[in-house]
């Protein structure tokens, strides 16, 4: 049989010549115009003046500092409104569990900043990163209080999956990005395991909702939660105490305060809005110990320290202020007596 593939696929070095011929014409054609801009660009470039150059490096520098100054301004937003609401939670469901899904949702759609690198204008931003750490704090410690205690019977059942969730995923550190600098190896970043933290929340109350979960509404489960949160307070009483004996006066200007200040702030609004929701999960209980008065005065006062926002600066100054004030006394003075009606609450529970 005779061979047809030579008539099938033809060979035609002549054509192959004219491709190749083509195509190197292409290419030295592209680093011909390659080579003229380059020299045309570097003769433009020698033949500026000083004072051009003076003019440009201006600005560039202008343009910089415009884009870092107005992607902060857009980017800030510390975001203190005790009003806030999260919508009724569904039936049966808990409102403190919806509220602290809804914060940390909210926290991520206003941008979480701690975690922006360098090329970011919001990466310059010291104040939101600290008060949206501070809320987390505290919504993270009232995720470890669903899992350990509200979420299981009497503490000894097995923890609830969902809360598990959501306490594991609360912990994590909130300055990853997706690359880890220098190396730039890819990562998980921060914001998704907040995300899965409001997953596990929002699965929680649906399956409490349908009958499918635990919320155990006792006193003593209210008594130990509200415990651990004065817990908390007092431990931030004592850095901010430690902070102002250490560094106060002068002329009352330090740049570590405000990331305190802030912080601390974060740190107290999260809990206002916390116990807030709480008073409707253990209204029954609130009312049985005609506890609501001290309640409401103990939410007021932890409102007037959430709320404090000093207009310029944050200054840690003498604290007597008799030249310049010092917002860490003030703050600590609201935060400690919130946390004294907090005890009053637990010892009259505690009885």
């Amino acid at each position: 049989m005779a061979d047809t593939s030579s008539s099938r696929f033809p060979s035609s070095p002549g054509r192959t010549r004219r491709l190749a011929g083509s195509a190197g014409g292409a290419l030295g054609w592209l680093k011909r115009r390659i080579a003229a801009a380059y020299h045309g660009l570097a003769a433009l470039l020698t033949g500026l003046s000083a004072r051009t150059w003076a003019v440009i490096l201006v600005a560039l520098a202008g343009l910089l500092a415009a884009y870092y100054v107005i992607g902060m301004l857009i980017v800030h937003h510390v975001d203190d409104d005790v009003s806030f609401s999260p919508g009724a939670p569904p039936e049966g469901g808990s409102r403190a569990v919806a509220m602290t899904a809804a914060l940390i949702e909210r926290e991520l759609d206003h941008g979480w900043v701690k975690n922006d690198p360098f090329f970011f204008p919001s990466s310059l931003l010291d104040n939101m990163p600290n008060f949206q750490s501070g809320v987390f704090d505290a919504l993270a410690r009232f995720s470890f209080e669903l899992r350990d205690q509200l979420g299981r019977n009497r503490g000894s059942s097995a923890a609830d999956d969902d809360l598990e969730v959501a306490a594991g995923n609360l912990s994590k550190e909130g300055n990853a990005w997706i690359m880890q600098l220098p190396s730039l190896l890819p990562q998980t970043p921060s914001e998704v395991y907040f995300r899965r933290a409001i997953d596990g929340l929002r699965s929680y109350n649906r399956r409490l909702a349908a009958g499918d979960a635990i919320y155990d509404k006792r006193t003593d489960n209210f008594l130990q939660t509200l415990d651990r949160i004065a817990l908390d307070l007092g431990s931030s009483a004592a850095v901010l105490d430690n902070f102002i004996e250490e560094r106060a006066g002068g002329l009352g200007v330090d740049y570590r305060s405000d990331d305190l200040f802030f912080r601390t702030k974060g740190k107290l609004y999260g809990y206002v809005m916390v116990l807030r929701a709480l008073r409707s999960d253990f209204a029954s209980v609130i009312e049985q110990s005609e506890l609501t008065p001290i309640y409401d005065e103990m939410v007021r006062s932890m409102e007037r320290a959430a709320r404090l926002d000093p207009w310029l600066m944050v200054m840690n100054g003498q604290t007597d202020g008799t030249l310049f004030p010092n917002h860490l006394s003030a703050q600590g003075f609201h935060l400690l007596r919130a946390r004294t009606k907090l005890r009053e609450l637990t010892n009259i529970l505690a009885q």
